[in-house]
């Protein structure tokens, strides 16, 4: 591999690893209260999660630009803070991915802790554990399958985002050119030598992420991916 495409390599790994983290940081709360909650605006806000997984990566591509360009909310609010624009940076990379990934986490989640048995929350609310005490000291440790199975489907997907990233980042060296942007840009110069190498080398990854998934979760992997 060139200096170039291993500088390509690592930008995906950190932009997967730094959505992971948060994506992990958001959406546990989300897919507990998913999980636990009565509430009548729980139809909605499950739609609203899983809204990335039936529209095309250039709606939401196109939406998040309007939102975070210079006459958008975000935008304006970035611009405000001193933040700069988002667009065609890293770190507009970042919210782009946490969001087309947002439901890879939460479903396999909130799976996991509507798994858990209703009497042993209630033996845990008993001894006043609070609803997020609960949450941390006992859904968490008994949803580790599920946790496991929601970090490596975050990561991966991310690694194979294309649609959003390209429209979001652009395809600048170093910046935001992630793998998928370099494979196309690759098969548009007609270097398909080069496209080869990355497109195997993601083939192979995407194989190990399904099976390690397979072998470590047993029924419960095989559950999360259906």
């Amino acid at each position: 591999m060139t200096e170039a495409e291993w500088i390509t390599v690592r930008l995906t790994v950190e932009l997967a690893a730094l959505t992971t983290v948060l994506l992990l940081l958001l959406g546990t709360p989300v897919a507990w209260w998913l999980a636990r909650t009565r509430n009548v605006l729980e139809p909605l806000v499950a739609a609203l999660v899983a809204m990335p997984l039936v529209l095309p990566p250039t709606v939401i591509g196109f939406y998040l630009l309007l939102l975070m360009g210079p006459q958008g909310p975000v935008g304006r609010l970035t611009e405000a803070l001193g933040l700069g624009r988002l667009p065609f940076t890293f770190a507009g990379l970042v919210v782009a991915s946490v969001i087309y990934s947002l439901p890879f986490v939460v479903q396999p989640l909130r799976q996991a802790f509507e798994a858990i048995p209703e009497r042993t929350l209630e033996a845990a609310a008993t001894l006043r554990a609070g609803p997020w005490d609960r949450l941390f000291s006992v859904a968490l440790p008994l949803a580790r399958p599920g946790l496991l199975t929601a970090s490596v489907l975050g990561f991966a997907h991310t690694v194979g985002e294309f649609g959003v990233v390209l429209m979001i980042g652009g395809n600048i060296a170093g910046r935001t050119r992630v793998l998928s942007v370099a494979v196309y840009d690759h098969v548009e110069a007609l270097e398909f030598a080069a496209a080869h190498r990355l497109s195997a080398g993601m083939i192979a990854f995407a194989l190990a992420v399904l099976v390690a998934l397979y072998v470590l979760n047993g029924p419960t992997g095989r559950r999360a991916l259906a």
